[in-house]
């Protein structure tokens, strides 16, 4: 069984309580249409089990069928940089039929960030080697297709629909 490579830390994007007892990482690609099958999925697991998961998301943009997932994903980072990481991931997922290069920066005004620094912040060098180093991570860790899900740090089999009734079995919420 492959394991999440590093485990989840400071670096990483952290939606809820830090003690909660389920700790869910997503592997994502912005443009993969499994990846936005998958968001509302996500979003009724947080909801339904609230504060007993944490959700983390590492970028893997498949760049060689989406390319514009490696954009997206600095554009998320940039975002981030703001403390409007979230905002951005959710906006791009919520609108992904219409991702392009220009509406990244559309997606960015809507998600709340200063745009003039956004601009500046997506050419940071440091964004780029950030998603190529959780890409890395996910090869270290077994991914070899988005979305790829770890519940505690244990790489899941399935898709997000599978992932919400194993949960729902395991937790009888």
């Amino acid at each position: 069984m492959s394991v999440l490579k590093p485990p989840v830390g400071d670096n990483d994007h952290v939606e809820g309580d830090d003690s909660a007892s389920i700790e869910l990482v997503e592997f994502g690609d912005y443009q993969c249409p499994h990846c936005g099958a998958a968001y509302p999925i996500i979003k009724k697991i947080q909801k339904e089990f609230g504060s007993q998961i944490k959700f983390v998301y590492r970028n893997f943009p498949l760049t060689e069928i989406h390319p514009l997932a490696m954009s997206a994903a600095i554009a998320a980072e940039a975002a981030g940089l703001q403390d409007k990481f979230w905002e951005m991931h959710d906006t791009i997922f919520e609108h992904q039929k219409y991702l392009s290069v220009s509406a990244i920066y559309k997606f960015a005004q809507e998600s709340g960030v200063d745009l003039e620094k956004f601009k500046t912040d997506i050419q940071k060098q440091e964004l780029q080697e950030l998603v190529e180093s959780h890409f890395e991570s996910g090869v270290r860790s077994g991914v070899n297709g988005t979305p790829s899900f770890f519940v505690n740090g244990k790489k899941f089999d399935g898709g997000a629909e599978d992932l919400y009734e194993v949960l729902k079995e395991s937790t009888a919420i």
